[in-house]
């Protein structure tokens, strides 16, 4: 898995080659052929995927302690806006104790730091590229313009610079030749990504989105959080400061060097994309991170914390739980505070999705320590962290029992209704059968939905073949069925912008397209499906 010292020739070309022969290669049918002559649509502890095991003798749990990313000052500011920068490049860390693993991360960290933003100040982030390859940077969940929103192709090529051991590249001309990649210029390796940031107080991140390639440069660390605040939310006295902890959850696999072990058809994420034939339903780790670190602890006061739990793994979907039945209070989800607050003995968090939870300690004694566990998990996946009381402290004040205005969507404001099935099968590329929306690989230049600005739709998601959690860009949306019925999942409560489906699951939702014209995408959040082409185009108009 280590990069190699003198990065292979790349082109534009070759960036869409794999999505240009799925589109030539599509086969329209439903009787779905995979590679070696069968479907091989695999599951395993809970989650559509197959289990890769580590070479490295992993850590026991609880013997190291839970990182707190760095919270990213900005370069400048001005009236209105606050600007900052950030590189991607890779960097050794120490993630299992005694060895070294080769990470790339923005600012060499996993996760990357923390950008917190304030609700109506513009934030604008500056991402230098100093890897071996191109990446796309999406602020998930954002109201972002579509020239900022991390469109799959839209990528920031490698600075033209000498790296030491990580590569040099000095060929940007040589990637001037597709009309879909890269609205701007690039080519000194950096861009600009602008965010006004009118939107409520949310848990929202920011992760790579390079199209065929998000999976596997998603597993080797990119991903950070970006968190906005409004007035309403530092009004209701929720806990803050060291007691506002964000938990970004995902599962990796090592090789027996310390290297992230991932089964990339080209382990230098060149050409072509994919994972090897076992692995196409998904890749799921057997070593459980937290902010980077292996099953950790967190010393804790006897009072209330706040948790923003973010399941970033690339298709692990998580059952947690706490022991002895503490709760979990959730008081908002993916895209703000909820109504009121809703308490759950267990959550089911499927990947991207975002739990913002206050547990309370306050009835423990110094001593106690209590483990987050994962229900769907086995053999060491069935731990997550564990909490230790080792203080007193003062306690913050009641959790309010209103906590946000929360618009309601209407049926009676739709004006269109639409249906989009997942599924593998419909196109074939590298003697792969794909995943697929209604049939059709993803294609830059097809669009399978044109909402008007200012409209409400209803969009019917339905999954078949294994577990498909949805994510949409730019468009919140508020789920009112599931699985042919009217209720909704207590887990489903409020705006969101990821949702999870069973087999053969349906979730009905009322999508509100606000904010920006353009072009934006829709896909599994399952990366290995979403780089296998289960993504499709929808323009505002």
């Amino acid at each position: 898995m280590a990069t190699r010292s003198t990065p292979p020739h790349l082109s534009r070309r070759s960036l869409l080659r794999f999505g240009a022969a799925a589109t030539a290669g599509l086969t329209l049918t439903t009787t779905f052929t995979a590679c070696g002559g069968a479907r091989d649509n695999r599951r395993a502890q809970g989650s559509a995927g197959a289990l890769l095991t580590s070479e490295l003798e992993l850590p026991q749990p609880f013997t190291v302690s839970l990182p707190i990313p760095e919270v990213l000052e900005p370069t400048r500011k001005d009236a209105d806006t606050d600007f900052y920068q950030i590189t991607q490049r890779a960097a050794d860390l120490e993630i299992i104790p005694g060895t070294t693993t080769q990470v790339w991360g923005y600012k060499g960290t996993v996760p990357g730091p923390t950008l917190i933003s304030q609700r109506g100040r513009r934030t604008v982030v500056t991402h230098r590229n100093e890897l071996p390859v191109p990446v796309v940077v999406h602020l998930h969940g954002g109201v972002t313009a579509p020239e900022h929103d991390g469109y799959p192709t839209d990528v920031i090529f490698p600075a033209s610079s000498d790296h030491g051991d990580h590569g040099t590249h000095d060929d940007a001309a040589d990637f001037e030749h597709s009309d879909h990649l890269a609205s701007g210029d690039t080519s000194d390796g950096e861009r600009e990504y602008v965010y006004d940031m009118d939107q409520p107080a949310a848990t929202l991140w920011y992760h790579d989105h390079r199209m065929d390639f998000t999976g596997p440069q998603v597993y080797r660390g990119l991903a950070g959080f970006h968190l906005i605040h409004d007035d309403a939310e530092d009004a209701l006295g929720l806990p803050t400061g060291d007691r506002d902890i964000p938990l970004m959850i995902m599962d990796r696999a090592f090789a027996a060097d310390g290297s992230f072990f991932y089964p990339s058809v080209d382990p230098d994420l060149v050409d072509p994309p994919g994972v090897e034939s076992e692995y196409m339903s998904g890749v799921l780790g057997d070593c459980i991170l937290v902010n980077g670190a292996p099953w950790p602890e967190l010393e804790v006061s006897n009072t209330k914390y706040r948790f923003r739990i973010l399941n970033a793994s690339n298709a692990r979907r998580y059952r947690l739980n706490l022991d002895g039945g503490l709760p979990f209070v959730q008081i908002g989800s993916d895209l703000g505070l909820l109504e009121a607050p809703i308490e759950h003995g267990t959550l089911d968090i499927a990947q991207a999705e975002r739990f913002d939870v206050v547990v309370d300690f306050s009835g423990l004694d110094i001593g106690e320590e209590v483990t987050l566990h994962n229900q769907h998990g086995a053999d060491g996946t069935d731990v997550i962290m564990r909490f230790k009381v080792t203080r007193q402290e003062e306690d913050s004040g009641p959790i309010p029992e209103r906590l946000a205005e929360v618009e309601i969507l209407s049926e009676d404001d739709v004006v269109a209704e639409r249906e989009f099935v997942f599924a593998r099968g419909g196109a074939q590329a590298h003697g792969m059968t794909l995943w697929t929306v209604n049939n059709q690989a993803f294609d830059p230049d097809t669009i399978l939905a044109d909402p008007k600005l200012g409209t409400v739709e209803r969009w019917r998601i339905r999954g078949l073949d294994v577990e498909h959690p949805f994510h949409i860009h730019l468009a919140p949306f508020q789920v009112i069925g599931q699985d042919r019925q009217q209720s909704v999942s207590s887990f489903n409560h409020g705006w969101k912008d990821t949702v999870s489906m069973d087999t053969g699951g349906q979730v009905d939702l009322l999508v509100r397209f606000d904010g920006y014209r353009g072009k934006y995408v829709f896909h599994c959040h399952n990366l290995e499906h979403e780089d296998m082409m289960m993504m499709a185009n929808f323009e505002v108009v």
